[in-house]
């Protein structure tokens, strides 16, 4: 496919995407920030919960090294957890209320 001109779709389209998927990642934020006295932060420890069944939400920061965040993405996809993305591991820390970037955080059931 070939874009010649802005009257093709995708022109039309891509920027209504774009502000769905911002929104999205926002709302993300604003959940973790929400449920801070249920958070369980870090791989090794949402790897754990979800293993115990303690994990009702993954969030997984899309700057994180995939070899570490795709067990925590893999096990959630196992078990049917919903697991969202966020842009930032620093983002994702202050939302968490840590002075520390992160790369995964999860809510407690």
């Amino acid at each position: 496919m070939t874009l010649k001109n802005e009257d093709d779709t995708i022109f039309k389209v891509l920027p209504i995407i774009l502000v769905a998927l911002e929104d999205n990642i926002l709302m993300s934020y604003e959940k973790v920030t929400q449920r801070q006295s249920r958070l369980i932060i870090g791989t090794k420890q949402t790897l754990k919960a979800m293993k115990n069944g303690d994990v009702s939400e993954v969030f997984i920061a899309d700057d994180a090294d995939q070899f570490i965040t795709q067990k925590v993405a893999d096990l959630a996809n196992q078990i049917g957890i919903p697991c969202k993305h966020v842009d930032s591991m620093e983002k994702l820390g202050t939302a968490c209320g840590i002075d520390v970037a992160t790369s995964t955080a999860a809510i407690k059931r």
